[in-house]
């Protein structure tokens, strides 16, 4: 996949990581679009590095998906831990 994919993939794991765990997060809509990019990334770093799963080649490969829904859940909560709520 090219990076663009991996970019549409990430705004769209961000969106589901987003229902997944609801709540007002301190970045707003910016920072939860950049979490779900950036966590497509490390999910699919995290799934080749660690375990033995490279990602495929294709968009529409489930295991893709799903280290990509992973990795944007696991730094939408890391985030919010090292973050909190600041809208009140």
């Amino acid at each position: 996949m090219g990076i663009v994919s991996w970019i549409i993939l990430g705004l769209l794991a961000g969106v589901i990581a987003k229902v997944l765990l609801p709540g007002r997060d301190p970045g707003g809509l910016l920072g939860t679009t950049v979490i779900g990019v950036a966590g497509a990334f490390v999910g699919g770093w995290i799934s080749a590095q660690f375990f033995d799963r490279p990602v495929q080649k294709q968009f529409f490969d489930l295991g893709t998906w799903g280290a990509a829904i992973g990795g944007s859940f696991v730094l939408l909560v890391v985030y919010r831990l090292l973050f909190g709520n600041s809208r009140n």
